[in-house]
């Protein structure tokens, strides 16, 4: 709901970067630039964070730099942390140039060569809906709560992933088509349900188990084929759906499988977050790379 994310984002923005800097012992004389996000998202949100830094950086007499979402997400891996537990599962790795990207979100799903922290070519993307998007449409078709792609891949856990099959989208250049794969489960949904009203009850864990492998073998399918193609091994994913516990352990099972050196976020990175604005920024900021007041949110901001 656009109205009310607009709404939640200008009553929360103010204690938020109040508590930013108070856990980062800092006070706003200490910041030297502000990043905001330009786009793409939701305009009305953009345009509350958007107004917001404009007034501070306007205010602080300082540089105001515009942050692409989509390549913010993917330079969350260049993130470096202090102290980082060498028993961890996900190392604190940074990807070398080239590297691809599977940029997978609510909105997004991309596969993107980057060449440099500020060299983005888009190589495929979906022509319809985002892989998030058919995962919160399949759970709200089961009944289970927004955003439903953490219920799906919870009761998954515990289903048989061949239970049920869906179909397998063909289209040129490597893009992703979602229309007819939620399409498909929608009715495979309906007609059980006629012939057995409890069908979801008794198979919700097989549902969620078979529609969830159906995605992510589509998204590696053609992620393989790409990285093929490129001859690029340095593969990374990034985006909300990167949490996903299945499509992290598939990548790392194909890394294995074709020698890829796999980058998989950290969780905390995985879906929207300040700290990745932040890296992009600074990335910018090394460049001088500024913009003007005079900005206007962009909600289909381009890679």
């Amino acid at each position: 709901m656009p109205e009310l994310a607009s709404r939640d984002h200008q009553k929360n923005i103010l204690p938020v970067i109040d508590l930013a800097l108070k856990k980062a012992d800092l006070e706003l004389h200490h910041v030297n630039a502000i990043a905001v996000t330009l786009g793409p998202g939701l305009s009305g949100s953009l345009l509350v964070g958007l107004s917001f830094a404009k007034s501070l950086a306007l205010a602080l007499h300082i540089p105001l730099i515009e942050v692409n979402h989509m390549q913010a997400h993917i330079l969350a891996h260049f993130i470096k942390e202090n102290n980082v537990n060498e028993s961890n599962d996900i190392k604190n790795k940074i990807p070398h140039f080239p590297f691809l990207c599977l940029t997978v979100s609510g909105g997004h799903t991309q596969i993107v060569k980057i060449s440099s922290v500020n060299q983005f070519e888009l190589l495929a993307e979906t022509e319809d809906d985002a892989i998030g998007e058919a995962f919160d449409k399949a759970a709200k078709i089961l009944g289970l709560p927004y955003p439903g792609g953490p219920f799906i891949n919870k009761f998954a856990l515990l289903g048989n992933p061949k239970a049920f099959k869906f179909p397998t989208p063909q289209l040129k250049n490597n893009n992703y088509s979602f229309s007819g794969v939620k399409t498909s489960f929608l009715y495979l949904i309906k007609n059980s349900v006629d012939e057995n009203p409890n069908f979801i009850s008794d198979n919700l864990n097989d549902i969620c188990a078979s529609y969830q492998h159906h995605l992510i073998n589509y998204l590696l399918k053609n992620l393989t084929i790409v990285s093929k193609e490129t001859n690029i091994k340095q593969i990374a994913i990034a985006g909300g759906v990167s949490a996903n516990s299945e499509l992290r352990e598939q990548l790392a099972s194909l890394g294995k499988q074709h020698n890829w050196e796999t980058f998989i976020p950290k969780m905390e990175y995985c879906t929207d977050n300040a700290a990745m604005i932040a890296m992009a920024g600074y990335f910018k900021f090394l460049e001088n790379q500024f913009c003007e007041l005079d900005v206007i949110p962009l909600p289909r901001y381009g890679i």
